[in-house]
């Protein structure tokens, strides 16, 4: 497979890397410090990152967005992940892909405006008892008149606080598991939406993970997102792109940056008359972190060219959310060890993505259901219909 990019791609990634470089890496420290980025500063970024051309690059011209392919996203998201995710999200929005089952009235409304950074979308799946079970949620849009009539509890829903309408699953038919939810658009300011409380997380500081309660909201048909009683479907779609990209590449980019400043330290720290990546346990590290990180990003990009071809990686795809959340969190641990008691004080970055990470494993699904995503897909089609046999007959 060939992954190299043409010229425009190739200057779109360079003018995104002196952007994060320039705008959202000096602004780290504050953000972690603070819980909070200005909402000034906040604004000034965004419009930066606009006029740019930085805003929804995953979405197809024709919709005002980017228009760039799966490899190119995962080369553009891997420059995202050298920064922290609060930054990511202000800078550069989210534009889920889910927003594309929009009909014509609806894209004027909810995709065209979060397209042009206008609005901000949150996805609200999510439930105090139904997590990575999807299809366990207990929200229900029951049929009134010509609309529905929303209740639900979710939580955490990311991004929830800055977010002014929300993507939302919900039971509308009296079917069991997943054919009977349906997806639809709901406003922030509806009666009936109610943010609870920005749940206190370990890591991500700057972010918001809210808890939001939708008691009888009224909803038109204007509100229901792609067909009735097939969402699920639908969000799984966009959820696997957000663990192709917002998860396996991001984590890439975040392990580069981090194996960088640890092959620094160990070049630059002396210890007993020597620089320390002279000792061979430091050397180990540093190989270990190397391989699994390239064989990380190859992972990705390989999952993102069979969805470039129109081919369904489901397994690939979880294999990404597996690998990529493991090799970053290995890779965060070292860099803790190689830079010692610096690494365990905040004046260095390494606490922080240490915690950061660890969250990685457990969003959009966890390890463990992905692990069995992979087993009963290699139990069902075979080795060779999920790596691919590229020999020839």
């Amino acid at each position: 497979m060939d992954f190299t990019l043409d010229e425009k791609t190739n200057a779109h990634i360079l003018k995104l890397r002196h952007f994060i470089k320039k705008e959202l890496q000096p602004l780290e420290e504050e953000v972690e410090a603070k819980g909070i980025l200005d909402s000034s500063l906040a604004a000034e970024i965004l419009e930066k990152s606009r006029a740019l051309g930085f805003y929804g690059m995953n979405i197809p011209v024709e919709h005002g967005g980017g228009g760039f392919n799966s490899v190119q996203m995962v080369y553009l998201e891997q420059e995202m992940g050298q920064t922290t995710d609060p930054l990511v999200r202000r800078a550069f929005g989210n534009v889920y892909e889910v927003l594309l089952a929009c009909n014509e009235a609806q894209r004027q409304q909810w995709l065209i405006p979060c397209v042009r950074g206008e609005r901000t979308c949150s996805i609200a799946m999510t439930e105090p008892e139904a997590g990575s079970d999807s299809a366990g949620i207990t929200a229900t849009a029951k049929p009134d008149g010509h609309g529905w009539v929303l209740n639900a509890h979710k939580c955490p829903v990311g991004d929830g606080m800055f977010s002014d309408f929300y993507v939302v699953s919900a039971r509308s038919e009296n079917v069991e598991g997943s054919r009977g939810i349906s997806l639809f658009l709901v406003d922030r300011s509806m009666t009936g939406v109610e943010i609870v409380r920005n749940m206190p997380m370990m890591g991500l500081r700057g972010s918001t993970h809210v808890e939001i309660k939708f008691d009888n909201v009224k909803l038109g048909p204007e509100n229901l997102l792609g067909e009735r009683g097939k969402g699920l479907s639908l969000l799984l779609s966009t959820i696997g792109r957000i663990r192709l990209f917002h998860i396996g590449a991001r984590a890439v980019g975040m392990g580069r940056k981090v194996l960088q400043l640890m092959t620094e330290r160990a070049n630059q720290r002396q210890q007993f008359g020597k620089p320390i990546g002279e000792f061979q346990m430091i050397q180990q590290m540093l190989a270990d972190s190397l391989i699994e990180l390239n064989c990380a990003h190859l992972l990705v990009l390989d999952a993102a060219s069979e969805i470039d071809r129109g081919l369904d990686p489901r397994e690939k795809v979880s294999m990404v959310k597996i690998n990529s959340a493991e090799t970053l969190g290995k890779i965060a641990d070292r860099a803790v060890q190689v830079f010692g008691a610096m690494g365990y004080c905040k004046d260095l970055p390494f606490e922080r993505i240490y915690r950061d990470c660890r969250v990685l494993r457990i969003y959009d699904g966890t390890s463990e259901i992905h692990r069995m995503v992979v087993s009963r897909g290699l139990m069902k089609k075979g080795v060779e219909n999920i790596i691919g046999n590229y020999l020839a007959n």
